[in-house]
């Protein structure tokens, strides 16, 4: 049976069932490995040999996706949010209002919980986070995060210690 979203949602929203988490066959990766597959909507965690928990996540817009190899650099449960300074530039009327951020709570953008990616031990700017906005799961939305259901990225935020590996395809 299909799940709801997260009661933060502005609205009840029914989720797709293949983007509910499930465990399917996946390899070619180490166990522990976060798998971002940007195109088809799917995260991966690689569980052993042959197997990976899939979710479903939303993805960035053409042109804004990180690509490549990251970490997970942090993790917060209901974190605060700014807006990056080029989300600012690029549609000032929506974010402006937001520069000096967001408490974390059940009206912040990213949900929650957040896993910061970092690369080259830098914080890439880039999140996987929970939504407000669940019917944005299965599509390319965002600014470049990856959004999750707020019970699934809960799910994850448990099973992914600091320091995994995440590639972005």
């Amino acid at each position: 049976m299909p799940a709801f979203a997260h009661s933060t949602a502005k609205k009840p929203f029914k989720i797709n069932p293949e983007f509910e988490p499930q465990t399917v066959s996946y390899t070619g990766y180490e166990p522990g490995t976060i798998v971002i597959e940007t195109g088809n909507h799917f995260l991966y965690l690689v569980e052993s040999a042959g197997t990976a928990r899939r979710y479903g996540v939303g993805v960035g817009r053409a042109g804004l996706s990180l690509k490549g190899e990251a970490m997970v650099g942090r993790k917060a449960k209901w974190p605060s949010w700014r807006p990056t300074d080029n989300m600012i530039r690029r549609s000032p009327k929506k974010y402006a209002r937001y520069a000096n951020g967001v408490p974390g709570g059940p009206n912040n953008p990213l949900g929650s919980r957040a896993l910061y990616l970092h690369r080259d031990g830098r914080d890439t700017m880039y999140r996987i986070h929970g939504t407000t906005q669940p019917s944005s799961i299965g599509r390319s939305v965002s600014n470049g995060c990856i959004r999750m259901i707020n019970a699934h990225v809960e799910d994850l935020f448990e099973r992914v210690p600091v320091g995994a590996k995440v590639i972005i395809q």
